[in-house]
């Protein structure tokens, strides 16, 4: 199956739809007891993500009959949906808001992305900014652009390589475990400066754009990932794991740095996580 503007025209299109219905009615208005914790303190769920993942999974559904939808939280009740991703015809991974512990904060600073993959190969992606009401979309093989309803595209491109010492990256340690974590953080001052967003959404948005040089994450969550490893990848970046292999889409561990290129990728390597 191949993906044309045309349906990623669609897509962009629902995800605005979920998020003019679900979510920004509910940015700052949320009662008591709509906000809550699933694995732990940092990782929240919301009324916003439900109503909003049933809206986008609907009409996903209606839209392209017979395709799988992997929802952050469907996944979450029920865990066997993540092993659905290889080998299905059409499978869409949606993440209905990234950044919710911002969204619950009420800090403006989240996004709603989807990533379509057809027999295990990442294939389309977009990262929709509900307050900017602009879509970052991405079409395997025909780059990356921002689509906003009224000023029309704008393409995007990645940073151009510089030394490390000049580089700003998010860097999202959180998930990193020892002795991985402490040597990070404790080598961050080899940067020029780092911004943590808490929402790879916009993190993703940034260096897709030129804005920042790379980001580096441990936990590879797909509906966290694969819309912004797409993004950057059109956008004319490179990616890899922490040891060098390809990053899949069943893959939710073994860290992944993106980089303007490949030469940037190993010296990011060598400044922040080698020995």
């Amino acid at each position: 199956m191949r993906f044309d503007h045309r349906m990623a025209g669609d897509v962009a299109t629902i995800l605005r739809d979920a998020t003019r219905a679900e979510i920004l009615p509910r940015f700052r208005r949320l009662p008591a007891g709509a906000i809550r914790t699933k694995s732990g303190p940092t990782d929240l769920v919301t009324d916003a993500d439900e109503a909003a993942e049933r809206q986008i999974t609907r009409d996903l559904l209606a839209r392209f009959p017979g395709c799988v939808v992997v929802g952050e939280e469907a996944q979450a009740a029920d865990p066997g949906l993540l092993a659905r991703l290889a080998g299905v015809d059409l499978t869409f991974v949606v993440d209905p808001v990234d950044g919710t512990a911002n969204f619950a904060a009420g800090v403006p600073l989240f996004g709603c992305m989807a990533a379509a993959v057809v027999k295990g190969e990442v294939v389309a992606s977009w990262i929709h900014d509900p307050l900017g009401d602009d879509t970052a979309v991405a079409l395997r093989g025909e780059g990356a652009w921002i689509e906003h309803p009224q000023y029309g595209r704008t393409e995007l491109k990645v940073a151009a390589p510089v030394p490390v010492e000049r580089m700003t990256g998010a860097v999202s340690w959180t998930w990193m475990t020892e002795p991985v974590r402490s040597r990070v953080t404790s080598r961050l001052s080899r940067l020029a400066s780092g911004v943590q967003f808490r929402c790879a959404a916009h993190e993703y948005r940034l260096v897709a754009s030129g804005g920042a040089h790379f980001t580096i994450y441990n936990k590879l969550m797909p509906w966290d990932h694969l819309p912004g490893w797409l993004l950057h990848r059109e956008a004319g970046g490179y990616s890899a794991r922490f040891d060098g292999s390809e990053y899949l889409p069943t893959h939710t561990g073994g860290g992944l740095i993106a980089a303007p290129d490949k030469a940037s990728w190993q010296a990011i390597k060598s400044a922040l996580l080698d020995e």
